[in-house]
């Protein structure tokens, strides 16, 4: 049964436009519905079967509560990539303290990719959070950075941005490429935090690193 409703979920060409669109970021609704053109209660109607069906989760942002984020589970339900990918100089993974999240995903970057990666914050934190340095360790991921970096001292102009939280992305939209909303670990401050954030992180590096190529 479950797998007959994911299909029927599906078989909408205005869903699998929201499926494709989700495919490597997070969008809130009305940045759907800029895409799709639908009305917003129709749009409404066509987010809530992918949710049901198990296909889309929504988050609440940690930066504007007002906005929730809608995020595709699913990646094998995306095209693999063409053997044309988009050509990047680099790739900067962006939140506000730099201590955790981009941490991890620019670790996890140079792992699956040969495109050059940065990360940096909008309000870098004194020092790279015990919580990140610990799930590095216990999977065996070296981090790149010994310090949080300041954005304005990282960045450049060929840069491919994605922002792995919420209130980077809501402070530097539209200059951002990719949104992740990807909960604060350090937030929350738990070994499973991490864990649940290097997975989730990890999913998205490996989605994303087949699709861009150093240019």
């Amino acid at each position: 049964m479950e797998r007959a409703a994911r299909h029927a979920a599906l078989a909408d060409v205005a869903r699998l436009m929201v499926v494709e669109e989700l495919a490597l970021g997070d969008r809130s609704p009305s940045e759907l519905q800029v895409v799709v053109d639908l009305p917003s209660n129709l749009l409404a109607h066509h987010l809530k079967v992918l949710e049901d069906a198990g296909l889309v989760a929504r988050r609440r942002s940690e930066g504007d509560r007002r906005r929730t984020y809608l995020t595709l589970l699913d990646s094998s339900l995306v095209e693999p990539p063409t053997a044309d990918g988009l050509h990047v100089g680099r790739i900067l993974f962006v939140c506000s303290a730099n201590s955790a999240r981009s941490q991890l995903a620019a670790a996890l970057w140079r792992r699956a990719s040969d495109v050059p990666v940065a990360s940096a914050g909008t309000r870098p934190a004194e020092r790279v959070s015990d919580g990140a340095k610990e799930v590095a360790k216990r999977r065996s991921l070296k981090l790149i950075g010994s310090t949080p970096r300041m954005l304005s001292d990282v960045a450049a102009d060929d840069d491919y941005v994605v922002a792995v939280c919420d209130n980077a992305y809501e402070e530097l939209s539209p200059a951002v490429n990719l949104h992740w909303s990807v909960p604060d670990p350090v937030a929350q401050g738990n070994d499973a935090a991490f864990d649940l954030a290097y997975t989730e992180l990890e999913r998205r590096v490996t989605n994303l690193a087949p699709r861009l190529i150093a240019s």
